[in-house]
Order: C-alpha cells, then sequence, then structure tokens
C-alpha cells in the first residue's frame, strides 16, 4: 500500500488537543517528518501521510503498469475454467504467457520490496527475468514436445 493513514488532529471540546493525542497512532521510523501533511490548527481531519517517492507521483507508467496487472489477473480468472473446458494448443500457450507474466510480475515486487541495495536489487531483478525467461521457455517446450499444460492437468486430476 502505498500510502498509510494516521490520526492526526483529535479535537477536544474546547477546540484543544489533548496530549497523548499529538503523538501519531501509527509512525514509521522511515516516514520523515517533510512527507507528512501538516495539520491545521483547531481542525478535526486525519492526514495522509505519502509513502511514494514524488517523481512517481504524476506518472502514467506505473499506473498502467498497475491496470495491467489487474487485467492479467482477471484474465486468468476466466482463462483457468476455459482451459479446462476447452484443451487446446492455443490455450496452453496462453496459459504458459499470462502465468509467466503473473508469476514474473509478483517475484518483482517481492524484489522491490524485500530486497536493499541499488547493486543487490539490480541482480536480483535480473535473477528473476532469467527465471521467468526459463519458465517461458520450459512451458512452451512442455507445450510443443509433451501433452501440454491443460492435459497435464487433466491428468494429474485423474490421478
Amino acid at each position: 500500500m502505498a500510502s498509510l493513514w494516521r490520526l492526526g488532529v483529535l479535537c477536544g471540546a474546547q477546540g484543544g488537543r489533548a496530549l497523548f493525542l499529538r503523538i501519531p497512532v501509527v509512525r514509521p521510523a522511515y516516514v520523515s517528518a517533510f512527507l507528512q501533511d501538516q495539520p491545521t490548527p483547531g481542525q478535526c481531519r486525519t492526514q495522509h501521510i505519502h509513502l511514494s517517492p514524488n517523481h512517481h507521483a504524476g506518472s502514467k507508467a506505473s499506473s498502467l503498469h498497475w491496470t495491467g496487472e489487474r487485467v492479467v489477473s482477471v484474465l486468468l480468472l476466466g482463462l483457468i475454467p476455459a482451459a479446462y473446458l476447452n484443451p487446446s494448443s492455443a490455450m496452453d500457450y496462453s496459459l504458459a504467457a499470462a502465468l509467466t507474466l503473473h508469476s514474473h510480475w509478483g517475484l518483482g515486487q517481492v524484489v522491490t520490496d524485500y530486497v536493499h541495495g541499488d547493486a543487490l536489487q539490480k541482480t536480483a531483478k535480473a535473477g528473476v527475468l532469467a527465471l521467468s525467461a526459463l519458465t517461458f521457455a520450459g512451458l512452451c517446450y512442455f507445450n510443443c514436445h509433451d501433452v501440454g499444460i491443460c492435459k497435464a492437468v487433466a491428468m494429474l486430476w485423474k490421478l
């Protein structure tokens, strides 16, 4: 989640603030004072803390990427039952592409969130890219030279 909500200013009966209400309810150590909205004295409201860097604030590319992730997720929801009902070579390759893309984006987010340091993060992202390429190549090889993803899953279910 790109933002964090905290209770900023609560008004007392006379419009003043109680001492214990000046302490934020949620305050991560890495959120600095310049990221916080400053409260307006005497008003009762919540404050919004922006955790996303400002250089991405107006980026249309990140919005399109987020939309693309959701489209692939919804596509998978329809593609999996369709592959069960109509197993074919086109379904096998569609599943290979959609599953690989979905897992690539998911692992990329894990790297972004949990790997720190520029060099280490670039190395981890290169590893995710290599893993995704090998996964897609392996699924395509399986589809071409074996029974395919749809029939393989059906064979597993028959066991």
